[in-house]
């Protein structure tokens, strides 16, 4: 049985949407806001964090900001009514992994959650043995990227993204494919989000200049090495 964590300070959500997870088969542990789900989440160690972004005391990106110097795996899914473009980006600039508008249903919510929690086996069944990226150290199955001494620690999404551009590598891999695969949609945010996970990984290889994430117009990513 799968953990969830939801942080909402909107009682009768957070009471509906409680009760509709645990009738679908999770656990859910439920607060209030922002400290309460950060001490919680401390505690219970969750398999994904679902949380508002406008809460009392501590907001949703100051907790995820938070949960990453923790745990770079946990998913974090938020829930908000904010939907401008530079909200949306700032969410996964923060180790966001999904991002859901208020209203939403619950089948939508659930197949989200699902979709996020089906990911993270991925990588226990990874080949043993680190990739090497240019100068780089890539051991996808701890999600860390290492370079001589100095160890980056990657979200879930971002070592699923670098995978897929190294198994690709000096090929194109194509932004639809990957949006559909890794986002499960195409749409204007996911593409977003797809951008700044991508800018992310570059910044995270920028010490070997032969490493480079090459935009190919209107097709796709290209990992050269």
């Amino acid at each position: 049985m799968s953990t969830v964590l939801l942080i909402e300070d909107e009682p009768s959500l957070g009471l509906i949407v409680k009760d509709s997870l645990e009738s679908r088969g999770f656990f859910v542990r439920l607060a209030a806001d922002g400290e309460a789900g950060l001490h919680l989440f401390r505690e219970q160690c969750p398999d994904i964090v679902v949380a508002d972004v406008m809460m009392p005391k501590l907001d949703g990106f100051s907790l995820a900001e938070q949960i990453r110097r923790e745990n770079a795996a946990v998913p974090i899914l938020f829930l908000t009514a904010r939907s401008q473009p530079a909200d949306v980006v700032r969410g996964f600039e923060l180790g966001g992994n999904d991002y859901l508008k208020k209203p939403f249903s619950m089948d939508e919510l659930i197949v989200r959650i699902k979709a996020q929690l089906t990911r993270l086996p991925a990588a226990a069944a990874a080949p043993v043995g680190p990739l090497a990226i240019g100068r780089y150290q890539f051991d996808y199955p701890k999600q860390k990227l290492r370079l001589g001494a100095h160890e980056e620690a990657l979200t879930n999404r971002e070592a699923e993204l670098l995978k897929r551009l190294y198994d690709q590598r000096n090929q194109v891999l194509e932004r639809t494919a990957v949006l559909r695969e890794l986002w499960g949609d195409d749409s204007f945010f996911n593409g977003r989000s797809l951008d700044v996970f991508i800018t992310r990984l570059r910044r995270c290889l920028k010490e070997d200049a032969q490493v480079q994430i090459v935009n190919i117009r209107g097709i796709g990513y290209k990992l050269i090495v």
